[in-house]
């Protein structure tokens, strides 16, 4: 008998133990890739029951960034449904089942706003340690940046595939992560810029000439076989970077600034 209720008193002990652990994990849908990326730096991946079209977790998908699907989200009954600040607030609210919190969050317009999405996040997905975290991330990229033997040179910063490049200006996360690393950034928009082919002001090859940089930073996608040629007339060395580090606002960028440390030491050499 004693046997008997030692093993209840563990059985008890054990199923107390997860009802706890799954109050402390909220069911999450993510509608952006970059959302998901943080969630999984911050160890909160299994708590998501959802991501957008776009995401490549084997997950249910719930819709896109401009296009979230309610009857997708309904099904998965999620306490909280985390949105890029891309989608409308008006499409987010009518998405959202009546249950769930609805959370947008931004990330693309400087690195105040890439700690204040992770501290956003990471809240909602009941991280206990959520603002340690951030002071540390935060401490890191500055200091990775500092990191990056520069030499102060003038650069650009352009997607290098696909038939309409874009270029990184002023107001963007990578113009200040840059410049933190010591570039100096020449574009002279704010934003992004996108170049449309055949269009009075689409003419990449001719605006980078007329920057005059030292050195252009095309920010590669895996998945092109090929990258657009025209960025590459001007004969302006081109420094080839990972794409998908400075593209999705978040932890990635750490990545992204190793990459860029190492790949400006090869440079130098």
């Amino acid at each position: 008998m004693k046997a008997l209720r030692h093993i209840l008193a563990v059985l008890t002990l054990i199923a107390l133990t997860g009802v706890a652990q799954a109050a402390d994990c909220p069911r999450i849908i993510s509608q952006s890739p970059y959302i998901t990326r943080a969630l999984e730096w911050l160890g909160r991946v299994d708590c998501i029951v959802g991501v957008s079209r776009y995401d490549l977790l084997p997950l249910p998908h719930t819709g896109g960034v401009m296009d979230p699907d309610r009857a997708a989200m309904e099904d998965l009954e999620p306490d909280v449904v985390i949105y890029s600040e891309w989608t409308k607030a008006e499409a987010a609210q009518s998405a959202t089942p009546p249950t769930a919190q609805a959370l947008r969050v931004g990330g693309f317009r400087g690195m105040n706003g890439v700690e204040a999405m992770l501290l956003e996040v990471g809240r909602a997905a009941r991280v206990a340690d959520i603002d340690q975290r951030i002071a540390r991330f935060a401490a890191d990229w500055r200091a990775a940046a500092r990191n990056v033997p520069s030499r102060q040179r003038r650069v650009l910063i352009l997607s290098a595939c696909g038939k309409a490049p874009y270029s990184f200006g002023k107001g963007t996360t990578l113009h200040e992560v840059f410049t933190a690393a010591g570039f100096e950034v020449v574009a002279d928009h704010d934003n992004v810029r996108n170049f449309q082919p055949d269009t009075p002001n689409g003419d990449v090859a001719g605006w980078i000439a007329g920057r005059q940089p030292d050195i252009l930073f095309a920010l590669q996608d895996r998945k092109a076989e090929s990258c657009n040629p025209a960025i590459a007339k001007p004969g302006i060395p081109i420094l080839p970077l990972t794409g998908e580090y400075f593209t999705h606002p978040g932890p990635g960028l750490l990545k992204g600034l190793d990459e860029l440390r190492q790949t400006m030491a090869d440079y130098g050499n």
